[in-house]
């Protein structure tokens, strides 16, 4: 489905949500690259992993941040970013096994990013342009991480996983909203 389709069917839940949709249709409109990694703004895709019971979440120690975080990356020119966020959860945890909880994003925000080194080279602050799908995985399956970017991955209780990050913006604009997503999907409402 084309990005466009997936933001105009796209419900907010929250001002935040409803502002960061509006900026990204505006975004869309200005031909600018979104796609790849070289311009100002450019869509990314995040997963919130959790165990098919929904209790545990996935978290990965980011080493540029030097925190624990949801897993995702960055498009690299992939227009399907349900693919692009399965893909990350499998390179950023060596999970082999891992599906889509819900075709529908569970989320939707735009990042900043600070100025910094990556592989030798700098790179400019920008905006992350993100859609967040909740990811199913076996919480029995190794994990492996990717040490280019991590320094491992961990299995956390959800309320937990919030806590473990030292992001706070994160903590608590973030992961606070997909867990209170779980929760509404765990009582039947609509996320």
């Amino acid at each position: 489905m084309e990005i466009r389709t997936i933001l105009e069917n796209y419900r907010p839940r929250n001002a935040q949500e409803a502002r960061d949709r509006q900026e990204m249709l505006r975004l869309l409109d200005t031909g600018l690259d979104l796609w790849g990694r070289e311009g100002p703004a450019h869509f990314t895709a995040s997963a919130w992993v959790v165990s098919p019971d929904r209790k545990h979440v996935l978290m990965a120690y980011h080493r540029i941040y030097r925190a624990w975080s949801w897993l995702g990356g960055h498009a690299d020119g992939d227009r399907d970013l349900k693919k692009v966020a399965l893909r990350e959860v499998m390179e950023e945890s060596g999970l082999k096994n891992v599906r889509l909880a819900d075709p529908e994003p569970l989320s939707l925000e735009i990042l900043t990013v600070d100025g910094h080194e990556k592989r030798g080279s700098y790179v400019s602050s920008h905006l992350h342009l993100n859609l967040t799908w909740l990811v199913e995985a076996d919480m029995e399956e190794k994990l492996t991480g990717n040490e280019e970017e991590n320094a491992g991955a961990a299995w956390y209780e959800r309320d937990a996983a919030v806590a473990a990050s030292s992001e706070e913006w994160f903590r608590e604009r973030i992961y606070s909203k997909l867990n209170r997503r779980l929760e509404e999907t765990e009582k039947g409402e609509e996320p």
